[in-house]
């Protein structure tokens, strides 16, 4: 997987308009979320805000969940995909995303499974919803909690936030952006949402920044 050119120019682009102030909240690692943009490099929030680079680059990390706890999830989401082949486990390191694109009808069945799993460990970890998949991440923090970190500090401070996002893990941060008169945008996401504006695709949000730009000039 990798970003095309063009977005990397957008971002950049929006980089050098806004003085710094965006970032990219995400539920990857950063790691992974560095490699996909190289040689771009963010502010950036990954794991659900459990870890977070501000502008002056300094890497923070929140408490670590508990290595047994992560090892006993892992143990129990392989077996369920012996099990049933179309589950997809995707290994965050600090975090576990169990996808079921391929079987949505078993989405109850595993929303159940996987928030059992997190309340029997009692170990920091809790059940996070998206898209057709279901996670554990570090229970303390959420989207919302990193763009408030990142509105508390330069060069994000004093300014209305706007955050867009496509994902049920977004909606943490529609309901925080829009307590603070900011710009809440969902791409591609049925109704209910937390956000007030919707676009209904990524070619949409790309052009509507664009549009943005054009008009700072």
């Amino acid at each position: 997987m990798s970003v095309e050119p063009q977005l990397l120019d957008l971002l950049r682009a929006l980089m050098r308009r806004t003085g710094g102030a965006l970032a990219l909240v995400s539920g990857r690692s950063i790691a992974t979320l560095d490699t996909l943009l190289h040689p771009l490099r963010l502010p950036v929030s990954g794991l659900h805000g459990f870890e977070r680079r501000g502008a002056s680059a300094t890497l923070v990390r929140r408490e670590r969940p508990s290595p047994r706890a992560l090892q006993e999830a892992r143990h129990l989401m392989a077996e369920w995909v012996t099990k049933e082949p179309r589950l997809v486990v995707e290994d965050k390191g600090l975090a576990l995303a169990l996808h079921y694109r391929q079987a949505p009808q078993l989405e109850t069945e595993l929303v159940t499974a996987v928030t059992a799993v997190a309340e029997r460990t009692g170990s920091g970890l809790r059940a996070q919803r998206g898209r057709l998949v279901i996670e554990l991440t570090p229970g303390t923090v959420s989207k919302a909690t990193a763009i408030a970190e990142f509105m508390g500090e330069e060069p994000f401070r004093g300014r209305l936030p706007a955050y867009v996002g496509d994902d049920l893990t977004d909606e943490p941060a529609f309901e925080w952006v829009n307590a603070a008169s900011g710009i809440s945008v969902a791409v591609d996401v049925a109704p209910p949402t937390s956000a007030r504006t919707h676009l209904g695709s990524v070619m949409e949000v790309r052009a509507w920044l664009r549009a943005l730009l054009d008009a700072a000039r």
